[in-house]
């Protein structure tokens, strides 16, 4: 059976989606990117926190996936409606990336130097007011691989 090719970037796109040996989809390098180039801006429906809550249920004892990003205390920008290649950057515990919030959007943009080729990842920093526990940690398992990895998607509380 014939592998399928690789997808390439379109002329002047900075990154592609393909699948990622971290989880599911990532999204990789498709040029070198420098440190501070501004990748691509988290894109979906600006919902409010109450609705995400509603749309997805929190449910006990099962891993927790979503394309939500929090933008305060009150709204959430889902990508499962109307999102864009962002919505597949995964987590890492070492990233070569951040989430830049400015004015209300969200922009993903590389915290050092990334060789074409390498999944882009960035720290999802996750928290939880309850104390973060065995259950809590298994319920946002991290896949990246990373020397430093936490096993969880979870932000360390301080």
């Amino acid at each position: 059976m014939a592998k399928k090719a690789a997808k390439k970037a379109k002329p002047g796109k900075l990154y592609v989606v393909r699948r990622s040996k971290i989880h599911g989809r990532g999204v990789f390098a498709a040029v070198d990117i420098p440190k501070g180039t501004r990748i691509i801006e988290y894109k979906g429906k600006r919902i409010t926190y109450e609705l995400a809550c509603e749309l997805y249920p929190d449910e006990e004892g099962k891993p927790t996936h979503t394309f939500l990003f929090e933008i305060d205390d009150d709204h959430v920008i889902d990508a499962g409606q109307g999102g864009n290649a962002a919505r597949w950057i995964n987590h890492s515990c070492e990233p070569n990336c951040e989430a830049v919030e400015e004015d209300g959007r969200i922009y993903i943009e590389a915290i050092r130097n990334i060789k074409a080729g390498e999944e882009l990842g960035y720290n999802y920093g996750i928290t939880l007011d309850e104390p973060h526990t065995k259950a809590a940690k298994a319920r946002w398992p991290c896949y990246c691989g990373a020397k430093s990895c936490r096993g969880t998607l979870l932000q360390p509380k301080r």
